[in-house]
């Protein structure tokens, strides 16, 4: 995994986009977006966001 890092080897590929990803943990973000998945969403106003950072990116908005 390391090695993957310096040589920038990306074997993951996303079966539905074909962006490539070091790591087969970061085929969680595209995956959310393609199904639509959205499972943060603020309690204040509804809005809703497939990535924990920008949901609270949002509620320090608030």
């Amino acid at each position: 995994r390391h090695r993957r890092i310096h040589t920038r080897e990306r074997p993951y590929e996303c079966p539905q986009c074909e962006k490539r990803f070091q790591s087969s943990s970061h085929l969680i973000r595209p995956w959310r977006v393609h199904a639509g998945n959205r499972p943060y969403e603020c309690p204040q106003c509804g809005k809703s966001f497939t990535q924990s950072s920008n949901f609270t990116r949002h509620q320090r908005r608030h």
